[in-house]
């Protein structure tokens, strides 16, 4: 009895392992995981999960023989026949049993709940399946589903292609109005900008027509800018009647400088002792009055190493009316100077045939006074306060006064200036050349105005030659100083 209750246990032992090998197998073959569709309905899952409960119920034992039980004995009080025990009280059969269960049973630790399948479950819990079940096939009515979703999502991509289609479109017509639009503007501006230089060309020529143009040969292939300096040297005559050269009574380096951003006027002292081409040496004003511009340009060139190839003169008149043409300029005057400026108005008022005491002003005032363009003159050719230095720097006062006033006579008093100043003007620079420097005007005005006088202090000494009192100079400093300020370039 013994060893049929044996062989009874080792088949269901062997039913059993037939059924975990076939569970592994399909559980390899991918078959075990979750499923995709995490929204399933409760029916559905309650179902399969029926489905498993009676799938594992059947295949307990296996399907090539079902275990029914233990096996049906008459009755256990009948049963007469005790079983043997070795003298240690064992049982006899017990022992092939056990040991053929320690040989062929299997570990269900190790085969079911392998730790190198366990990583397998994991990744496929994550992968979005419903913790706990099985995928063992992949029902006809969700892969429609799938394919139902499909659909709605490839029309939605077909309908923003066409949307992005049509912007794209809108985008290329919007972008060819607007480069016609652009088109159009600068075609207005273009006309608009030629229109205003054929006005401007003329309104210069007008201006230009009322100055003296006095062509010099030997100057007219010069460039007017140099190294991205224009020179142009202004020379105030003391010519009273109209056609007379006279001499030249101030002489002022105007220089405009795009390297430094500055407009330089240097007043050059006609007391300075010079050599004058061709000629002996002397005074810098006598080089006026030996060849008029032509030799005084080349006397300031060999001397002082500056390029300056323009000129403006300009009589006592124009000084006067410019003054006037901008409403005067306000300067400060000590008392003494108040006195020689109606002083020096009496030669000026005898000229013009004006009464004596015309424009004189309060011998009791000092300080900042307003002066008309005959106080202004008289005011500049003061020669007896603070020797030829003192004369040279209040011409730079009021020509910079005016200077700063004359953009906004430009627009209130056209007139008045152009007619005051450009009749008493003789210049050797072109129409072309006047017109290209009104182009830079506004440019101008951002520039800072620097002050100076050659010699420099320290440079020069007072000398007695031939019978002249003259300034003996240092012309070697004196023209390093001019071309580090002018051109920016430094010299040993």
């Amino acid at each position: 009895m013994s060893r049929e209750n044996g062989n009874e246990m080792e088949q269901i032992q062997k039913n059993l392992e037939r059924f975990l090998d076939r569970e592994v197998e399909k559980y390899e073959k991918g078959e075990a995981g979750y499923r995709d569709d995490v929204d399933m309905d409760e029916a559905e899952y309650e179902e399969e999960s029926l489905y498993e409960a009676e799938y594992d119920e059947e295949s307990e034992y296996g399907d090539e023989e079902e275990y029914d039980g233990e096996p049906e004995y008459e009755d256990e009080e009948e049963y007469d026949e005790e079983p043997e025990y070795d003298d240690e009280g064992e049982y006899d059969g017990e022992p092939e049993y056990e040991d053929e269960r320690e040989d062929d049973e299997p570990d269900y630790d190790e085969e079911l709940y392998d730790e190198e399948e366990e990583p397998l479950y994991e990744e496929e819990r994550y992968g979005g399946r419903r913790p706990g079940r099985r995928r063992y096939d992949e029902p006809e009515h969700a892969v429609r589903k799938d394919k139902g979703r499909e659909k709605p999502k490839k029309e939605k991509r077909k309908r923003e292609e066409d949307k992005h289609a049509v912007m794209s479109r809108d985008k290329k017509k919007n972008g060819k109005k607007k480069k016609s639009r652009g088109k159009k503007v600068l075609a207005v501006l273009a006309v608009l900008l030629v229109l205003f230089g054929a006005v401007w060309y003329l309104a210069i020529g007008s201006i230009y027509g009322k100055m003296r143009y006095s062509r010099v040969e030997t100057l007219a292939g010069e460039p007017l800018k140099e190294n991205g300096v224009v020179n142009i040297l202004l020379i105030g005559s003391d010519s009273r009647t109209e056609g007379d050269d006279g001499r030249s009574d101030a002489m002022i380096l105007l220089s405009v400088s795009s390297k430094t951003r500055t407009i330089h006027m240097t007043s050059l002292l006609r007391d300075m002792y010079v050599d004058i081409p061709g000629r002996d040496g002397n005074r810098l004003n006598a080089a006026y009055s030996f060849g008029g511009p032509e030799l005084l340009l080349e006397t300031v060139k060999q001397n002082l190493g500056i390029e300056v190839n323009r000129y403006a003169v300009v009589n006592f008149q124009a000084f006067a009316n410019l003054v006037d043409a901008v409403n005067g300029v306000d300067l400060e005057l000590t008392n003494e100077e108040v006195k020689w400026v109606n002083a020096y108005l009496n030669e000026y008022n005898e000229l013009r045939g004006m009464p004596m005491e015309t424009d004189y002003l309060d011998t009791s005032l000092s300080g900042m006074i307003h002066l008309n363009g005959a106080q202004s003159l008289a005011y500049s050719r003061n020669r007896f306060i603070g020797t030829d230095f003192g004369r040279t720097e209040r011409q730079r006062k009021v020509l910079s006064a005016v200077m700063k006033k004359l953009p906004a006579a430009l627009v209130t008093n056209p007139n008045g200036l152009i007619n005051g100043l450009f009749p008493n003007l003789t210049t050797n620079l072109t129409q072309m050349e006047c017109l290209r420097l009104s182009l830079i005007g506004g440019k101008l005005l951002t520039y800072d105005i620097v002050q100076e006088s050659i010699p420099l202090e320290g440079t020069y000494s007072s000398v007695t030659i031939r019978g002249m009192d003259v300034l003996q100079v240092d012309f070697d400093r004196n023209r390093a100083y001019l071309q580090e300020q002018l051109y920016g370039k430094k010299t040993q």
